[in-house]
C-alpha cells in the first residue's frame, strides 16, 4: 500500500504560487510539496514541460487505436470485469481509467461528463499520459513509481489538471513488471484515499489473477496464503505450475511468503517450496476447492484458480504432451493447406537446431498465434514466451523495454531498474514482432546481443549471458527495406534462418478448414455454417485476413440463441453483411430473396410462427430473428 501522508488543507494555494514562482524564476522551492510530488515535479521540469501550458494536447501522441487494442488485448480482457464492477460502484462520481504500460489510455469510463473540461478533453483511449508528456499525474508517475500513487487536489503539475484528485494502482504480469494502470480520477479534494487505494488494490489484484491464468491458459494456476481468509486477497500468492510441478511463473506476494526471489523460484519444483510435488497431489489440486499443505515454511491454504483444458477429465496419465502431439497442434493451424504444413514443419526444424526463424505475411495472417505454436512444440514449451511489438512501443522506450535499465540509469527511471525483454525470455522465446519498425539505431545493437548472446542493461558496466530463441514478424518486405537502406543488412541475414510466410486468407488452400479451426477454437466444436453463409464467407477477399475471420464468427456465436448449431446470414449484424456484401453481388440478393420467402410464408400461416418456421426448414428462434429484421 502507498504511504498515504495528511495533507495541508491550503496545498491548493500553494502549489498555485509554487506555479508562479516557477514561471518567474525557474526553480521549484524545497520541502514544500510531498517528497514522490516533489520528485515527480522535478522530473516534469527536466522534461522541458510548461506548468501553466496546454502540454500534451496534439493528436500525434494518440496510438493506432485497433493496432493499441490488439496488442493489449489480454489486459483489456483481464481488466474488463473490474471496470464494469468500478462503473457500477464509484462512475457517477469519478472517472475509471484504465492505461498500459506505457500510459496510453486503453479504457475511460464513469463520470465522461468531466472530459468536457479544459483540463481533461485530451484524456480518451489511444492518448498517452506519460509524464514525459503531462507531468505529474496518477497513471504516468503510479507507472514510473512502480506504486500506488496519489496525485490529491492542487498536486499535478500542470495547472489545467490542478482541480483534480487521482490515484491509481499499476497491475503487474506473471514476470513481476508493470502490465498497466488503474486510475480512479475525481473532482476537488480526495478527502478519504484510503478507501480509494483499497478499492484499487482489489481490481488489480483480481486482473493480476487474470492476467495469470490468461497468459498460462494451459498450466494450472494456484492462489496460496498462510491464512485462508487471505485467498481472493490482494496479499494472497499466485503460482503458475506446469503439470509435473515445474514453477513457470510467480507474483510478488508468492515470492514474499516463500521467502524466495522470483529467479530462483522459477524453475522450481513444487515439492520443494510447498512440500508435495507427487502425481497424487497434482491431482488433488486438479480437484479445485481448497487445500491445506504443511511445509518447511509452515502452513499454507491453496487454492486452485485454472486447471488446464487438456486435464481436466479423466486421471493425469503424462503430464507433459509428447514432442509429436505438439507438432501435431502446429502443423493443425495450416488447416488442410499442404503448402503451409511443410513450411511450419521446416521452421519447427530449424528453430529447434537453434535458427531463427522469420514470419511474412499481411498484417492479420496470424503471426504471433504461429509464433508461439512454434515455441509450444520447441524444447522451450515450458520457458518464458516474450512477445515485444517493435510498432506499438513508442521509439524512445524500445531500448529501455528490450535491454532493461538499473536504478537510476536515466530520469523518470523506476525505482530498482527493469528487468528488459531479453533477459525475461531468457531460457526461453524471444518473439519480436513488426521488427521492420525498428528503429535504426537499435538495430546494430540488437545484432550485437544475437551474435554474442550478451546483453547489457542500461546503465549497468557488466553484461549477462542470455540464451533464447527469436523469431520475428513482419509485414514489411525487408530486402526492399534493405535496398532503401531502412534496414540493416546484417542483421536481415541473422534474422533470416528459416522464411516463413504466411498466406493471405484469400490465397489459403482450404478455407472451410480454416474457417472450422476457428470455430473449434472459439467453443463452437459442433456448429455448422448454412449454404448461404458458407457461400458468403468463401467469396470474400478478407483484407483484414484471420484477425477479421475471427471476428466475424465470433459475432456470429454470439447471436445465436439458446441450443442453435447452424450458423446463417441472420446471425451477422447489419453491418457485418453489408461489409462482407460490398464486393459480392450474390449473396446480397440471396438475403433479398430470403426475406421475401420469409414474408410470404408468414403470410400463408396467417401469422403463425411455428407453421411458417417448420414450412421454411428453419428455427423458430431464427425466424423469430428475422421478424424483427423485417420491423426494422
Amino acid at each position: 500500500m502507498a504511504q498515504i501522508t495528511t495533507r495541508n488543507p491550503d496545498v491548493f494555494h500553494e502549489t498555485q504560487q509554487i506555479r508562479r514562482q516557477l514561471l518567474v524564476e525557474g526553480c521549484l522551492p524545497q520541502g514544500v510539496l510531498r517528497e514522490e510530488i516533489d520528485a515527480s515535479w522535478r522530473r516534469s521540469l527536466e522534461h522541458g514541460l510548461d506548468c501553466q501550458g496546454e502540454e500534451g494536447m496534439v493528436g500525434s501522441q494518440e496510438a493506432d487505436l485497433e493496432l493499441l487494442f490488439a496488442n493489449n488485448r489480454l489486459l483489456i480482457d483481464a481488466a474488463t470485469p473490474e471496470l464494469d464492477y468500478l462503473i457500477r460502484q464509484q462512475g457517477k462520481e469519478r472517472l475509471i481509467i484504465l492505461g498500459n504500460a506505457h500510459a496510453q489510455v486503453l479504457a475511460v469510463e464513469g463520470l465522461t461528463d468531466a472530459l468536457k473540461s479544459t483540463g481533461l478533453r485530451d484524456l480518451r483511449p489511444g492518448s498517452c499520459w506519460s509524464e514525459s508528456l503531462r507531468g505529474t499525474n496518477a497513471i504516468g508517475t503510479a507507472l514510473i513509481e512502480a506504486r500506488p500513487t496519489l496525485i490529491n487536489h492542487g498536486e499535478h503539475y500542470l495547472d489545467r489538471l490542478s482541480h483534480f484528485s487521482c490515484t491509481s494502482v499499476p497491475i503487474k504480469d506473471p514476470q513481476g513488471q508493470v502490465a498497466g494502470v488503474l486510475d480512479l480520477t475525481r473532482e476537488g479534494v480526495l478527502s478519504e484515499p484510503r478507501d480509494s487505494f483499497a478499492t484499487l488494490m482489489l481490481a488489480a489484484s483480481n486482473i493480476e489473477s487474470r492476467l495469470f491464468t490468461g497468459t498460462y491458459p494451459d498450466e494450472l494456476v494456484l492462489a496460496f496464503h498462510t491464512r485462508r481468509q487471505y485467498l481472493g486477497s490482494s496479499w494472497h500468492g499466485l503460482l503458475a505450475l506446469s503439470l509435473d510441478g515445474e514453477v513457470l511463473a510467480a507474483n510478488d506476494q508468492a515470492c514474499s511468503l516463500l521467502q524466495i526471489p522470483r529467479h530462483m523460484l522459477l524453475g522450481c519444483k513444487s515439492s520443494h517450496l510447498l512440500g508435495s510435488g507427487s502425481p497424487a497431489f497434482i491431482e488433488r489440486l486438479l480437484q479445485g476447492g481448497v487445500s491445506n499443505i504443511q511445509t518447511i515454511k509452515g502452513e499454507f491454504f491453496v487454492r486452485t484458480l485454472q486447471v488446464p483444458r487438456h486435464a481436466r477429465h479423466g486421471k493425469v496419465v503424462s503430464v507433459r504432451r509428447e514432442p509429436v502431439a505438439k507438432r501435431q497442434e502446429l502443423e493443425a493451424l495450416a488447416a488442410g493447406d499442404a503448402r503451409f504444413a511443410r513450411a511450419l514443419r521446416m521452421a519447427h526444424q530449424g528453430l529447434g537446431n537453434g535458427l531463427p526463424v522469420l514470419l511474412a505475411g499481411e498484417t492479420g495472417t496470424g503471426k504471433e498465434v504461429v509464433a508461439r505454436a512454434l515455441h509450444q512444440s520447441s524444447a522451450r514449451a515450458g520457458k518464458a514466451f516474450v512477445a515485444v511489438n517493435c510498432a506499438a512501443i513508442p521509439e524512445g522506450l524500445i531500448e529501455s523495454e528490450l535491454f532493461g535499465y538499473r536504478e537510476g540509469a536515466f530520469t523518470g527511471s523506476r525505482k530498482g531498474g527493469m528487468v528488459g525483454r531479453l533477459m525475461q525470455a531468457h531460457g526461453g522465446t524471444l518473439f519480436l514482432d513488426e521488427i521492420g519498425d525498428m528503429p535504426l539505431s537499435l538495430q546494430a545493437r540488437l545484432l550485437r546481443v544475437l551474435q554474442e548472446r550478451k546483453v547489457a542493461p542500461l546503465g549497468a558496466a557488466e553484461e549477462q549471458d542470455i540464451d533464447v530463441a527469436v523469431i520475428c514478424a513482419t509485414h514489411r518486405d525487408l530486402k526492399q527495406e534493405v535496398q532503401e537502406k531502412r534496414f540493416r543488412e546484417d542483421l536481415y541475414y541473422r534474422i533470416n534462418g528459416i522464411c516463413l510466410r504466411l498466406p493471405a486468407l484469400r490465397e489459403r488452400e482450404d478455407m472451410a478448414g480454416m474457417i472450422r479451426h476457428i470455430l473449434v477454437r472459439l467453443g463452437g466444436e459442433a456448429v455448422t455454417l448454412d449454404r448461404h453463409l458458407n457461400e458468403l464467407l468463401l467469396a470474400y477477399d478478407w483484407p483484414g485476413n484471420i484477425r477479421q475471420l475471427e471476428m466475424v464468427l465470433r459475432a456470429a456465436l454470439a447471436m445465436r440463441e439458446e441450443g442453435e448449431m447452424e450458423l446463417g446470414l441472420d446471425h451477422l449484424t447489419d453491418s457485418l453483411l453489408d461489409e462482407l456484401t460490398a464486393s459480392v453481388r450474390q449473396p446480397a440478393s440471396i438475403r433479398e430473396n430470403e426475406l421475401e420467402l420469409m414474408r410470404n410464408a408468414l403470410e400463408r400461416h396467417q401469422g403463425n410462427v411455428s407453421a411458417a418456421a417448420d414450412s421454411l426448414g428453419v428455427s423458430r428462434a431464427t425466424l423469430y430473428r428475422k421478424i424483427k429484421q423485417l420491423r426494422t
